[in-house]
């Protein structure tokens, strides 16, 4: 069995408690893919050590230079698509296709970060004063405090690390322990492009260990986490208290809207891509489908002949529609959200059970399943389940589906199908989101775009895109008076005007 180490001090290194746990592929839960490290605080403080060391280096460096390094990632990831996804999938379990989607979604944050190191703009701005000069630019923080989860391996620490580290910040990453094997490779990438050996620590282990060391260490400014709402208010309740600046990437309970004039084959390609797509196990994922009751019979009819004949399976063999659900834990969640919506009265049209048959019988496969007559409020219509359940309900008009789409404790992404470009744009104004699709899926965020939602999805930040670039860096304002006199701004002398 293959061990793997931290990376901290510029080195591969071995945690201080000496414990490790292994990684297990969630399609054969008898293939170990490694053991990793088991980090504590110790491990962490050692990472913010030599951060503190890296900061002062690549702080000095400047912008355009930086984003030089990245252009090489994604040079060396775009080489290594194939050997990146394939490791990906062994460890988190989506199909192949959409692990080298994970990867291209890295490949692209890396060549839009280099690009953005001759982009940090600030402002020149007229002073109020004579023989004065004002202006604003971005300045470097410190360590960046990376948190990430196990559904998108390479693109969300990307994501993060990538816009850190062009604006100058050293970096401290905890992948999810469910894919650390990814995580190594990422850092493996980014210091044979060249990237100082101290700028960036990988430092692996359990979120209440090692990620809560590094959400409490006075050292690291700024924190960045993906994950559940539950983690993400200790988070922020911790970082508030610390006065360090935090983006919150949390939850969601996404609705795919179908009207009664949609185009109903479109409609249908996006409900079982935004369900069922990494099982389940995305942020944006199409948890809830609401379906305008003259079409709601036939497209619900043509929707469970579809979704029966997704082949569950390994994510490496051709022809598996589904993979895995990351761990058992996850699978017992299902199971019990599986019971909570037959005991509130919907109906159970298909799934339902975990995956049978031997070439599953290692794995942790659950049925793509599919409720009907989930009433508004329904636990099952209200929480984050996390997998491949997708409840649909009934609404007669424009203003009701709109109502519900909005009625849930998260605001990530939505969807609409509809071939009525009024009802499009009302859609784009009135659903209440971060992100919103007209004829798509609720899936499908690109790089260069903000990314995020609101209410309990997140704290108003956004990863992707130029938004991020101004989380990452700290604006600071000079002034440059060459007036040869005293001249009192905010006193009662402004002259701004002739007499």
């Amino acid at each position: 069995m293959k061990r793997f180490n931290n990376f901290i001090g510029g080195a591969w290194v071995p945690p201080d408690s000496g414990d490790y746990f292994e990684n297990r592929n969630p399609a054969d839960k008898t293939d170990i893919v490694g053991e990793f490290p088991l980090s504590q605080v110790t491990d962490v403080e050692r990472a913010v050590q030599s951060a503190t060391r890296g900061f002062a280096q690549w702080s000095r460096t400047p912008a355009p230079a930086r984003g030089d390094i990245l252009r090489v990632v994604g040079d060396l990831m775009s080489k290594r698509k194939d050997e990146i996804a394939n490791g990906m999938t062994r460890e988190m379990g989506k199909p192949l296709a959409e692990t080298r989607g994970d990867v291209q979604e890295g490949i692209d944050t890396a060549y839009y970060a280099a690009s953005e190191g001759r982009r940090l703009f600030g402002h020149t701005v007229p002073s109020e004063l004579r023989n004065k000069w004002a202006m604003s630019y971005r300045r470097p923080i410190g360590i960046a405090g990376l948190i990430c989860p196990f559904n998108f391996p390479m693109a969300i620490p990307t994501w993060k690390m990538f816009p850190a580290l062009v604006c100058g910040n050293a970096c401290i990453f905890k992948p999810a322990e469910d894919v650390p094997h990814t995580g190594t490779m990422l850092v493996e990438i980014l210091l044979e492009a060249g990237l100082p050996p101290e700028v960036i620590q990988l430092v692996h282990g359990r979120g209440e260990e090692a990620g809560a060391a590094i959400v409490e260490h006075p050292q690291i400014p700024l924190i960045s986490f993906t994950g559940s709402t539950d983690v993400g208010s200790y988070v922020g309740s911790t970082c508030g208290r610390m006065h360090k600046r935090l983006s919150l990437e949390m939850g969601g309970k996404n609705a795919q809207i179908v009207m009664d004039d949609a185009d109903l084959d479109l409609a249908l390609e996006g409900a079982l891509w935004g369900a069922f797509g990494t099982t389940g196990q995305r942020c944006t994922a199409t948890s809830r489908l609401i379906l305008q009751k003259g079409i709601h019979d036939r497209f619900l009819g043509m929707l469970v002949d579809k979704t029966r004949s997704l082949k569950l399976g390994d994510g490496r063999k051709d022809g598996t529609d589904v993979g895995p659900l990351i761990n058992e834990a996850a699978v017992e969640k299902v199971e019990r959200y599986i019971d909570i919506g037959q005991a509130e009265g919907a109906d159970l049209l298909c799934g339902g059970r975990r995956g049978e048959g031997r070439a599953l019988a290692d794995g942790n496969f659950f049925e793509p399943t599919i409720f009907a007559r989930v009433e508004a409020g329904f636990r099952l219509e209200q929480e984050e389940i996390f997998g491949p359940v997708l409840s649909v309900v009934r609404v007669s008009s424009t203003d009701e589906a709109f109502a519900v789409n909005n009625d849930v404790k998260y605001g990530l992404s939505s969807s609409i199908y509809t071939a009525n470009v009024n009802v499009a744009f009302r859609a784009l104004n009135e659903l209440d989101n971060g992100i919103t699709y007209v004829n798509a899926p609720t899936i499908g965020a690109e790089a260069h775009l903000p990314f995020g939602g609101v209410k309990q999805t997140g704290n108003g930040h956004r990863e992707g895109g130029w938004q991020v670039y101004d989380f990452f860096s700290e604006t600071k304002v000079g002034y440059a008076d060459f007036s040869g006199t005293l001249q009192r701004a905010q006193i009662d002398n402004y002259r701004g005007t002739p007499d």
